[in-house]
C-alpha cells in the first residue's frame, strides 16, 4: 500500500474535544456555568429554582454592562478603571436631583457628568497618547473628588429613587427581572455594533495593529473618543440601574464591580492586548462570577479567604480559557 492511499490517522478523542472548545469557545464557558449551578445545588439542595435564577440575572446585569464597557475598550488594547466612579456618580446624582426634579430631567443631568468624563478620557488617550490606565485612573480620582465636592452641596435636599427605576431593577414579571427590559436592548446593541458595524470593525482594527489602521485610513482619535464615550454613557446607564436595585446611594456604590467586569471580560474571551474577543462571552462571564459570588458566600467562608479563593478561581479559570482558545 503507498502513500497515497494511505489511511490518514484520525485524531484522539481528547484533540478532537479541544479542537471544538477551541472553535467554539462559548462551549467551554456554559459548561463551566453548568457546573457550578450543578455544584450550588448539592451544596445547598433546592436553591436552584426560579426565584434564585430570577435574582442572579438582576445582579449579573449591572456588571454585565460595565464588562461590556470593558470588553469595547479592551479590543483596542485599552482599559476602562473609571466606569465605577461614572456609574457611581450618575446614581449619586441621580437620586439627589430626584428629590428636587422630574425623575426624567433628574437622569439627564446624571448623564451629563458621565459623557464629559468619557470624552475627557477619549481626548487624553486619543489625542495625547495617554495610556488608557493611567488616564483613566486619572479621571476616576477627580470624578471622586468632584462627587465629594457635590455632596456637600446637595446634602440638605435628601434622595430619592425613582419607583421606575426600582421597578426596572428589582421587579420580576412572568418570572423575568425586569432589568432584561434594558439589558437586552443593550446587550444586542454591543453585539450588533462589534459585529455588524463599520466602528465595530475599526475596534478590532485598532486593536490589532494600529499602524496598519492608520495607514488603510483610520482616523484613530475619533474612533478612540467615540469609544470612551460610549463606555462612559453606558457606565452611567448602568449607576442608574444598580441604585435602583440597590436602593442605598453611596460614595462608592459601584466601585466594588469594576475589577470584577475586568474579570468578566478576560474570562468571556477578550484580550487585554487587543484584537480579539466578543460581548456574549462577556455575559456568561458576568453570569459565572455572580454564581460563583453566590457560591463562595454559601459556604460561610471569612470574608480575607472569600476574596482570596475567588481571586485564586478568576485566574485559574481565564487560565485554562485562554489556553483552550489560543488552539484556536
Amino acid at each position: 500500500m503507498n502513500q497515497a492511499t494511505a489511511a490518514t490517522p484520525q485524531l484522539s478523542l481528547g484533540r478532537r474535544i479541544s479542537r471544538f472548545m477551541s472553535d467554539q469557545p462559548l462551549v467551554p464557558l456554559i459548561i463551566l456555568l453548568i457546573a457550578l449551578v450543578v455544584v450550588l445545588q448539592i451544596l445547598r439542595p433546592g436553591i436552584v429554582n426560579e426565584r434564585w435564577a430570577a435574582n442572579t440575572v438582576r445582579f449579573a446585569i449591572p456588571l454585565a454592562i460595565l464588562a461590556g464597557c470593558q470588553t469595547m475598550t479592551m479590543l483596542t488594547g485599552g482599559i476602562d478603571l473609571s466606569v465605577g466612579t461614572v456609574a457611581t456618580m450618575g446614581a449619586f446624582i441621580m437620586v439627589t436631583q430626584a428629590a428636587l426634579h422630574d425623575p426624567a430631567i433628574a437622569i439627564l443631568i446624571a448623564l451629563v457628568p458621565a459623557l464629559l468624563i468619557g470624552f475627557v478620557n477619549g481626548i487624553g488617550v486619543g489625542v495625547f497618547r495617554v495610556h488608557p490606565l493611567i488616564m483613566t485612573l486619572g479621571t476616576s480620582l477627580i470624578g471622586t473628588g468632584c462627587l465629594l465636592v457635590y455632596q456637600r452641596t446637595v446634602i440638605a435636599s435628601g434622595a430619592k429613587v425613582p419607583e421606575s427605576l426600582a421597578w426596572l431593577a428589582t421587579g420580576i414579571t412572568y418570572g423575568f427581572p425586569n432589568a432584561l427590559l434594558l439589558f437586552v436592548p443593550v446587550a444586542a446593541f454591543i453585539i450588533f455594533m462589534l459585529n455588524a458595524t463599520g466602528f465595530g470593525r475599526l475596534l478590532y482594527a485598532v486593536g490589532d495593529n494600529e499602524k496598519a489602521a492608520r495607514l488603510s485610513g483610520v482616523i484613530y482619535w475619533k474612533v478612540i473618543i467615540a469609544l470612551y464615550a460610549l463606555s462612559a454613557l453606558l457606565a452611567g446607564i448602568t449607576g442608574l440601574l444598580y441604585i435602583g436595585l440597590i436602593k442605598s446611594p453611596s460614595l462608592s456604590l459601584a466601585e466594588p464591580l469594576v475589577l470584577p467586569s475586568v474579570a468578566a471580560a478576560v474570562i468571556g474571551g477578550t484580550s487585554i492586548f487587543g484584537g480579539r474577543g466578543g460581548y456574549a462571552g462577556t455575559i456568561v462571564g458576568a453570569l459565572i462570577l455572580t454564581i460563583l459570588t453566590t457560591l463562595l458566600t454559601i459556604l460561610q467562608m471569612p470574608e480575607g479567604a472569600r476574596r482570596i479563593l475567588f481571586g485564586l478561581i478568576v485566574l485559574l479559570v481565564t487560565a485554562i480559557y485562554l489556553r483552550i482558545i489560543e488552539n484556536r
